[in-house]
């Protein structure tokens, strides 16, 4: 029986990974063996950093809205218990965007947020 290569079949591997491998410096573009351990790399860390945007901008979010809160005289924690507390159900996102792009619409909110605070929590 004739000895069959793998070649095409290789080469056709080789060129899928050091497609991906583009703009890599150095090696890690250029040869195979880098390039397949840095490219598994980067789908590993694509994957993990996905999961981990949605909980970046959440906090960017939450820094936004507590910086709005603060400068209409309330801190974040007791903005959305006051908000809870009336009933109004806007998530962070929109909170961010109005403290951002309108701030009477914000003001508003916060002061809807101060008369519903809990009385425990007045001071």
């Amino acid at each position: 029986m004739t000895r069959v290569k793998g070649g095409s079949r290789a080469h056709q591997r080789h060129k899928k990974v050091l497609k991906l491998a583009r703009g890599y410096r150095g090696a890690k573009s250029k040869l195979f063996r880098p390039a397949r351990e840095q490219v598994l790399h980067s789908l590993a860390y694509a994957f993990a950093h996905r999961k981990d945007r949605k909980a970046d901008f959440r906090k960017l979010w939450i820094s936004r809205i507590n910086a709005a809160a603060r400068m209409n005289g309330i801190s974040y924690s007791r903005f959305i218990n006051g908000l809870n507390n009336a009933g109004v159900a806007v998530n962070r996102k929109m909170l961010s965007e109005l403290a951002v792009c309108d701030g009477p619409a914000f003001a508003q909110l916060t002061e809807l947020a101060k008369a519903n605070i809990s009385g425990a929590a007045v001071r």
